[in-house]
């Protein structure tokens, strides 16, 4: 063999050295991506899982809240029906008590007429001064039940 052949012959061995090499580190880096890749999907399906188990729990205490809010405000309707129902007897009692008030007096005929007419204006403003209450009343308790809700919502969401 000459050197130039034994030269070429090294060369050779060299090449199919290097390619074999070349070729195992491929199967090796191959395999490692091919775990880091299958640890990702299970990663990112955990995660997926996760954050659905989390919004089923925030939808859940909101759908809970919404509930009970609509209970409370079924609630505060028949209190204010009530109240309502209440004060209406007593603007009836208190026009009553208006007309009457002078009638029995003879001796104030001539006042009667203008103290009756001040009585009926008193209960006609009181009357509106209660159904203005019963209303801010009944728009106060809707507001504070939607407010405690929100607060409720809140908390139970950023546990």
């Amino acid at each position: 063999m000459t050197p130039g052949q034994i030269l070429v012959a090294i060369l050779l061995a060299m090449a199919i050295s290097g390619a074999s090499t070349w070729q195992v580190q491929d199967w090796r880096y191959g395999k490692q991506l091919a775990e880091i890749g299958e640890a990702q999907a299970l990663a990112l399906t955990e995660a997926g899982n996760t954050a659905r188990q989390e919004e089923q729990r925030r939808q859940s205490a909101v759908n809970k809240e919404a509930s009970d809010v609509r209970e409370q405000n079924q609630a505060a309707a028949v209190a204010a029906g009530t109240a309502d129902a209440a004060g209406e007897r007593l603007h009836v009692d208190a026009k009553k008590f208006a007309a009457s008030a002078c009638a029995g007096d003879p001796g104030a005929a001539k006042r009667g007429a203008s103290a009756t007419r001040a009585a009926m204006v008193l209960s006609e403003l009181f009357q509106r001064a209660d159904k203005r209450a019963g209303e801010l009343a009944a728009a106060y308790d809707r507001a504070r039940i939607a407010g405690l809700a929100c607060e409720r919502i809140y908390d139970s969401i950023h546990r």
